[in-house]
């Protein structure tokens, strides 16, 4: 239980289902101070709080458990080391894969329990496969996609059925404060929002150059690791393009600590290459699969051909798409379903 209306309303929900709910809420920092401050249904003080007049309301046992060492370790430090390796992380990803869905699922099969029971929107089929939530505006599948049958098999996802308005009116109807609180939509450990100066802090200013494509000099930055690809602000340049196009970001160099820019048309990916693939809802494939690929969070939805290739998952597109980063997840589905999971090694 975050604190907010969508795990409180899940949590209501499983009660009604006649299962022995225990809730749950997950202590993260062992500062909180340095995350988020205010009530915003995630991990603050406040959030904890709210969490425990939730589970009062709806009359069930309430817990906080201590997991800051392992998501600094998992989440956090992950989340920096992505960055100085040129690559874009997705820290909520992270968490359901090596917190949710690992670290409290073992600590709470162990203790007896049967499953792990989220707000998040999703829904899991009468076979056991991940799919879309009904909301198509909500829909979270994306970021849960990096889980495995038998994670799946000891999850429940109650809200998945409903757009988040009624979910909302529901909670109002159930009597938690909640209701009305907003969603969370920040990264929960970046308390004041600035992603590039909390990872300065951690590396350390590392001056470099921004370059054209043909090698030209346009600016300067402080740390390759402070951009992404298909960025186009914040890029400070010194000269603007011949065409007066706005310029995007291409590569980034770790190594060299360059970062490339170019026109929006030299954005465009055909041929992805993934490691470390995860088969949710199906074997993994024997011959190549005719599907449809999300690159990222909310983002567009590709049709595509996927096949393995030794270990990596190799997805050709049907069409271009742009802003595709290596580090990001790219999630297979047939239709609503979801096949699997990769990370974004390469793009061509």
């Amino acid at each position: 239980m975050s604190g907010g209306v969508d795990s409180a309303t899940a949590a209501a929900r499983a009660v009604d289902a006649g299962h022995e709910v225990t809730g749950v809420h997950l202590a993260l920092s062992s500062n909180p101070q340095s995350y988020r401050t205010g009530a915003r249904g995630c991990c603050t003080i406040e959030d904890a709080r709210d969490a425990r007049r939730a589970a009062d309301v709806i009359g069930i046992p309430f817990y906080v458990w201590d997991m800051a060492e392992r998501f600094a370790r998992d989440v956090v430090d992950d989340f920096v080391a992505e960055y100085a390796a040129g690559r874009t992380p997705n820290p909520c990803l992270r968490c359901n894969e090596k917190i949710k869905f690992a670290a409290v699922l073992d600590r709470a099969l162990a203790l007896g329990f049967d499953a792990v029971c989220t707000g998040h929107y999703a829904r899991i089929s009468d076979s056991g496969s991940l799919q879309r939530a009904v909301d198509p505006g909500k829909d979270q599948s994306y970021v849960l996609a990096v889980l495995n049958k038998d994670q799946i098999a000891h999850a429940l996802f109650p809200l998945g059925d409903t757009p988040k308005t009624a979910v909302r009116e529901e909670a109002k109807s159930r009597g938690l404060l909640v209701a009305d609180k907003p969603d969370s939509h920040d990264v929960c450990f970046i308390a004041d929002g600035d992603t590039r100066g909390f990872l300065s802090r951690k590396l350390g200013a590392t001056p470099g150059e921004i370059l054209d494509t043909d090698g030209t000099v346009l600016g300067t930055h402080e740390g390759a690791f402070g951009f992404t690809i298909g960025q186009r602000k914040g890029l400070r340049l010194d000269r603007p393009a011949p065409d007066g196009h706005p310029r995007y970001v291409l590569s980034i160099e770790p190594v060299s600590n360059t970062v490339t820019v170019g026109p929006a048309d030299a954005l465009g990916v055909r041929e992805i290459t993934a490691i470390r693939p995860v088969w949710t809802g199906c074997e993994p494939p024997v011959s190549p699969v005719e599907c449809s690929v999300q690159l990222r969070a909310h983002g567009e939805v590709h049709d595509c051909v996927a096949a393995l290739d030794g270990g990596d998952l190799r997805i050709d597109l049907r069409g271009p798409a742009r802003g595709v980063a290596p580090g990001q997840a790219a999630v297979l589905y047939s239709g609503d379903r979801v096949l699997g999971s990769a990370t974004i090694a390469t793009t061509r």
